[in-house]
């Protein structure tokens, strides 16, 4: 509610009385306030003789006060004949007409020049305005809820713009188009080096019928279209069962067995056709140390082609591969693996571990769970095992060339009951056999029964299957040296590792 419309709550004028300061400015007479200045009636002509004059400025020619007392009957500010009560005062009407201000004129302008100013007050000054009334209470209440309101409905509008659900379409909305620039990916970079080897690697499909028994895993392509593998993938095709090779075009084809290695845990595939795949190139796995970048290729759980990275967490880790406990009838293979956290999980089984320049430096064979049960193993860990490469390239030429692998040894039976630093070389003949072949190896480098052997090649034992695993990693032919203890004392020598071209049931 504004001062304009604001009621005036029964009050009159005369409950405010103004400052006595203030003149009683009323027309004279029955001219009108706000007519011609001349004081014409309009719509009429001059009269025939000029009015009265009237001084511009003094004080008005009449006596009395503003709360109704008797005023002159004569002068151009009295009440003049036709008086009528003031609106500033109570007194009296004199007259039968009612007298009302005329509302202002509309439009109005400049006073002209017919009209003077009004008079001064007592004290010789013009009349003041009277003050300005402030608003009330009631009217900044309403003023205040107002602008809240307005700041309520503003906010929640801005609100919902914000938070509204995306339900609504945009017909003008786009995310503009893909980036065209071509990316440059260096050949020794993940992209490059996958790129190069994926379509070297094979996945392989192994069945039984008769046993009702099947496998899985991985291979890689080498010279002259042969595949390399692990053993126990392709083992059930040995005993009558189909190999099946798809490639990285998926095209698919049959395989055949070239040769196998229990021991080492290889095998050699022969593809009936090749379609033209590249073979993959073969490193140095002796160059190898750890927290070199590898990349482990191959199809785990079925899913071929895939790539994952690590890097090589450890080396010389001795690993039991294959079927440790003897059932199946075949050694287990003693493998001193390279360990490698790149994710490595069952199917990957035969695939290439490579480095940074695609060149295989592994063939993934085992991974570490958290249960010896194929049925419930766990998948990676970051705990996977590699065969050497260079222990690979020999193996695979032997099972290519003759159709089996020769066995690595030194010619000494293990007393596994040893429980002390290092692994102790037995002290009577087990199961038939001497504790030292006689002739062999550690026989003509002077070890005897009863030594324990700390040392080889500068790596220090831990037990018995890491011994067998180093030396299954030698080439036949190559020199190692030896440090072992006698009665306290520690000595050294150095031997030539030979070569068993009958596996044995049972490693030495």
């Amino acid at each position: 509610m504004t001062d304009e419309t604001r009621p005036d709550d029964g009050r009159t004028p005369s409950d405010q009385p103004e400052s006595p300061e203030r003149p009683e400015f009323l027309p004279s007479g029955d001219q009108p306030v706000w007519g011609d200045p001349s004081g014409r009636p309009s719509g009429t002509s001059a009269p025939s003789s000029p009015p009265p004059p009237q001084p511009a400025f003094g004080p008005p020619p009449y006596t009395g006060t503003y709360g109704g007392a008797p005023r002159p009957e004569s002068g151009p500010y009295g009440a003049g004949p036709h008086a009528e009560q003031s609106s500033y005062g109570p007194g009296p009407r004199h007259d039968t007409a009612a007298f009302a201000a005329p509302p202002p004129p509309h439009n109005a302008v400049g006073m002209g020049s017919g009209w003077a100013p009004p008079p001064p007050g007592a004290g010789g000054a013009h009349s003041p305005k009277p003050p300005r009334r402030p608003p009330g209470t009631g009217t900044l209440i309403a003023v205040a809820l107002a602008i809240a309101l307005v700041a309520s409905v503003a906010g929640s509008v801005g609100t919902y713009l914000l938070t509204r659900p995306g339900g609504g379409t945009d017909p003008s909305f786009s995310l503009g188009p893909a980036p065209s620039g071509a990316i440059n990916r260096a050949p020794d970079s993940i992209a490059g080096v996958a790129a190069r080897v994926l379509p070297s690697v094979v996945s392989l499909e192994v069945g039984n019928r008769s046993s009702n028994e099947a496998a899985s895993g991985s291979g890689f392509l080498i010279k002259n279209g042969y595949v390399v593998t692990n053993n126990h993938v392709v083992a059930l095709a040995d005993k009558g069962g189909e190999i099946r090779v798809m490639f990285g075009n998926r095209k698919t084809t049959t395989g055949r067995i070239v040769g196998r290695d229990p021991g080492s845990d290889l095998a050699v595939v022969k593809p009936e056709e090749t379609f033209g795949t590249p073979e993959i190139g073969l490193g140095n796995s002796d160059q190898v140390v750890v927290g070199d970048p590898v990349i482990a290729i191959g199809s785990p759980l079925g899913l071929t082609g895939t790539v994952t990275t690590g890097i090589v967490s450890s080396l010389n880790r001795p690993v039991i591969a294959g079927d440790d406990t003897g059932q199946s009838g075949e050694e287990p293979a003693y493998i001193s693996a390279i360990q490698t956290d790149a994710a490595i999980n069952p199917g990957n089984s035969g695939g290439p571990l490579v480095n940074a320049r695609g060149e295989v430096i592994g063939v993934n064979s085992a991974i570490a769970t958290l249960s010896r049960s194929v049925a419930s193993q766990s998948g990676s860990i970051g705990l996977g095992f590699a065969i050497p490469v260079n222990q690979t390239r020999r193996v695979a030429e032997e099972l290519i060339t003759t159709g089996k692998a020769k066995r690595p040894r030194i010619g000494i039976t293990l007393d596994n009951d040893y429980r002390g630093e290092g692994v102790r070389i037995a002290s009577g003949a087990s199961q038939g056999r001497a504790p030292i072949d006689s002739g062999g190896p550690a026989d003509k480098a002077g070890l005897k029964a009863g030594d324990v052997i700390l040392e080889i090649d500068g790596l220090r034992l831990k037990d018995g299957n890491e011994l067998i695993a180093l030396i299954r990693a030698k080439e036949p032919g190559s020199k190692i040296t030896v440090k072992f203890e006698r009665a306290g004392q520690e000595r050294t020598a150095s031997l030539t590792v030979a070569a068993d071209e009958t596996p044995a049931v049972k490693p030495t």
